[in-house]
């Protein structure tokens, strides 16, 4: 490694600790150019190469003509910085299905975990999530969005902030797929009533017939994609 490169490494290293420790605070600006020109004894180039970096993590907003800005860590930071990684991987032969099927397994442990510990507020949060799946039946664009609302939900009833951000991932990896889909009502018909079978399940409380449900709704989506994008097998 270059000593130009363990400049903008060491200012990177030292910024990222005090965004974690709070520091830096979500919203506040960067100390300016010059000032991490003095305090860490770089050159412009690297003081920029280290922001570039930040930048890059998820942990600043740059601007051009603007003050770079502090942005909060998230799960969802972390994982929204590996999108363009996972946008190349997904053109690879096998890659779309490689996703899908981890999908599968993990939307399959979440409606389990649905079905023994849901509570009256995640019940009624699906109800209404697929109350509106089927208000949307007739509108594509809308079914899409209420399709993808009724599996968030999923996403938030163990509480853990990371499945939440996976949903959001999985979603905008996958997003250029799904909307390339012919969407028609008899179509949004059957995922409905595939939701709706996945709630039966939850609302009997009977986690083998939730993710029997959830696996089959997922199988023929699946082969809604594949049927849609040949190249994919």
């Amino acid at each position: 490694m270059s000593p130009n490169a363990r400049a903008a490494d060491a200012v990177v290293e030292e910024l990222e600790a005090r965004i974690f420790s709070g520091e830096l605070a979500d919203g506040q600006p960067l100390p300016a150019e010059r000032v991490l020109i003095e305090e860490f004894e770089v050159s412009r180039t690297m003081a920029r190469e280290a922001i570039r970096m930040l930048a890059g993590k998820g942990l600043v907003e740059a601007k051009p003509r603007f003050r770079p800005v502090v942005r909060r860590a998230t799960y969802e930071t972390a994982l929204g910085v590996l999108g363009g990684v996972v946008h190349h991987l997904l053109e690879q032969k096998g890659g779309v299905k490689h996703l899908f099927d981890a999908r599968i397994f993990i939307e399959s442990a979440l409606v389990r975990c649905a079905a023994e510990e849901a509570t009256k507020d995640d019940i009624a949060n699906l109800r209404t999530a697929l109350e509106r799946n089927s208000d949307a039946i007739m509108e594509s664009d809308f079914f899409y969005e209420t399709d993808m609302a009724f599996h968030s939900v999923l996403y938030t009833i163990p509480g853990n902030p990371i499945f939440p951000a996976l949903h959001k991932s999985y979603t905008a990896w996958l997003a250029d797929h799904w909307k390339e889909m012919p969407r028609l009502p008899e179509r949004n018909r059957r995922n409905y009533a595939a939701h709706a079978a996945i709630l039966d399940g939850i609302l009997n409380r009977d986690p083998d017939a939730a993710e029997s449900a959830l696996r089959r709704h997922l199988a023929d989506a699946w082969e809604q994609v594949r049927g849609t994008f040949k190249a994919l097998d």
